[in-house]
């Protein structure tokens, strides 16, 4: 069976399928968000602590165990232990919770990537009111990039309650995605083999482009101060260390089951240790790259909105109190507000009401993640560039790639053990079970496309995979240093690569690494109980804005069965496995 295996053409693949997977939207979207809320620069004491702690030594096991048993996750689990074959289960839910939602998100890039080439680019302008006498009232209380996301591209609805019917448009770029996914994965590590080199490489080449052009926008050196700038403060904030750690945990991909059914199609003597340290090394830089550009571009939004919002000020005053053209600037500005203050007490008083407060610090502050960052922000920014359409072409080009590489590895854990199992594997061609994977994922992915989508899109992004991953990853761990036997899953690896495992993974794996994900999934556990009712935030079109509201109780009972249904996995087949093996011997289970 092992020599039928297929396997990757070379070491290199393999690592840029794992970089391909690992490097995402989390480290364009999520990272500068965490550096913009704890601390900027300081915030990457924390981050690198827990990459050596945490992130390397569970990436290590994990590609340490797919390349040792040579199997996909269901697989490679029940080897270790015919009681742990629903760890390897756990994952492959989990990844297809995270299929079914993360390709929505390449079908957005490709609805944007279509209209990059309108001129002007339709989110920068609000468009005319049915009257024709104005612009259109939703888009004016909000912004033109808002406006578009939400009504343009969503047609959201006010509450989750209100499911709306599916968009064709949203569902057609779906569809497309899915289709490039299947092109993509059609005959396994073969074509996976290929496309992950362009996955891997464009991205970057797209972030060096930007940095360069971010870095000559007016007032992106503000935006870096901004980053660069330590607080020393926030390395007292447990909030600050528990973010670092659980983004090296999810930016790595770990507990999905990807990187072992990566491993598994690997020669048995790679030097899969080496490629654990460049892969999260490579991750982690990409995340501090990726927040030089963002924070580049953030600090030329800033710094037009405030120079704007200067401009409307400065015309206000000029024509209030006919002032003569060009007499007021912004370097002048404080100090003719507070002449004009005591000078004209009556007239000034009239006028502070219409005029704004206008803060670069406060921009710089507005901290966003996510969709938001790049379908709002990112738009945003976009749009006041020359050339704007190029700049959109490449931005929404960049993140089809990290969405596309990250859907490879995504597939590959569901795939693997079903191309592994030999009932499924003898009836279906790999190809078919390809198909048949998409077309499943596809038609549960058009949930999303509805008005309510973007809430379901939420509930399955924030509840389908925390706490889940962090039970799989705790149990894997255990599983390999105390039922397989760490002396043992020491001789195994070196019998196969040749070399000795040190006492640093030896004491991250026994030890430190369990603990910190014991201590996160008690953190995660009773934030959940200490929030309460569980609330989400939904487009209120009349105001322009987000509201907070309360989820319904159908949609908890979501919540609940996507959280349990992964994690049921793992004792309800033990559990199984246990009576099968009783009924085998004659016995009967003892009842308690």
């Amino acid at each position: 069976m092992e020599k039928a295996r297929p396997l990757w053409a070379n070491p290199l693949q393999f690592v840029f399928a794992c970089i391909s997977y690992a490097v995402g939207l989390g480290n364009v979207w999520r990272f500068p968000y965490l550096c913009q809320m704890y601390g900027g620069g300081s915030f990457l004491v924390p981050y690198i602590i827990m990459l050596i702690v945490e992130g390397m030594p569970l990436l290590y096991l994990e590609l340490a165990v797919g390349q040792r048993m040579r199997q996909g996750s269901i697989g490679a689990w029940r080897t270790i232990s015919p009681y742990l074959g629903g760890v390897g289960l756990a994952s492959m839910v989990v990844s297809f919770f995270l299929s079914t939602y993360y390709n929505i998100i390449n079908a957005w890039a490709f609805w944007y990537l279509f209209h990059s080439f309108q001129d002007p680019l339709p989110w920068s302008v609000c468009p005319l009111n049915d009257n024709h006498t104005g612009y259109d009232q939703e888009c004016e209380k909000a912004s033109s990039t808002q406006y578009f996301w939400y009504r343009k591209t969503l047609n959201i609805s006010p509450s989750i309650q209100d499911s709306g019917r599916v968009q064709w448009e949203p569902a057609l770029c779906l569809i497309l995605a899915w289709l490039v996914v299947y092109l993509c994965i059609l005959r396994g590590t073969e074509s996976t083999g290929k496309v992950v080199y362009f996955t891997a490489l464009l991205p970057y080449c797209v972030l060096v482009i930007y940095l360069v052009r971010g870095l000559t926008l007016h007032g992106a050196t503000n935006g870096l101060a901004y980053m660069f700038t330590p607080k020393l403060e926030q390395l007292a904030n447990p909030k600050a260390w528990i973010n670092a750690a659980t983004q090296i945990f999810f930016s790595l991909g770990l507990g999905f089951g990807s990187l072992i059914a990566f491993a598994s199609y690997n020669e048995p003597s790679n030097n899969c240790q080496k490629h654990a340290i460049i892969v999260s090394l490579i991750n982690s830089s990409t995340s501090v790259f990726a927040s030089i550009v963002t924070f580049s571009i953030y600090g030329f939004k800033a710094t037009f909105n405030y120079e704007s919002c200067l401009n409307k000020v400065i015309l206000l005053l000029t024509n209030s109190f006919d002032l003569e053209d060009g007499f007021l600037t912004a370097s002048n500005l404080e100090q003719v507000k507070s002449y004009l203050e005591s000078t004209f007490p009556g007239k000034y008083s009239e006028v502070l009401p219409q005029m704004k407060n206008c803060s670069l610090q406060s921009e710089l502050a507005t901290a966003v993640q996510g969709t938001g960052l790049s379908f709002i922000v990112y738009t945003e920014a976009i749009k006041n560039m020359e050339v704007s359409q190029l700049w959109s072409a490449l931005y929404f080009f960049m993140l089809l790639m990290l969405g596309i590489g990250s859907m490879l590895g995504n597939t590959a854990a569901i795939l693997t053990p079903l191309t592994d199992n030999k009932v499924i594997s003898s009836h279906l061609p790999k190809e078919a079970i390809s198909g048949l994977v998409c077309f499943v994922n596809c038609v549960i992915g058009l949930v999303f496309t509805m008005e309510a989508g973007n809430y379901w899109f939420d509930i399955f992004n924030e509840y389908a995979a925390t706490l889940s991953l962090l039970l799989i990853v705790l149990v894997e761990t255990i599983a390999v240093c105390y039922v397989y036997g760490l002396r043992r899953f020491e001789s195994d690896l070196k019998a196969m690569t040749g070399r000795a495992l040190n006492w640093y993974w030896k004491a991250m794996w026994a030890g430190v690494s369990p603990l910190l994900i014991i201590s996160l999934f008690v953190f995660y556990l009773s934030d959940y109980i200490l929030t309460g009712t569980l609330q989400y935030q939904a487009w209120d079109a009349a105001q322009g804005q987000l509201v907070t509201k309360d989820y319904p109780p159908y949609a908890l009972a979501v919540i609940g069965l996507l959280v349990a249904s992964s994690i049921m996995c793992i004792p309800l087949v033990a559990l199984g496995t246990f009576i099968m093996r009783c009924l085998k011997r004659g016995d009967t289970p003892p009842v308690a």
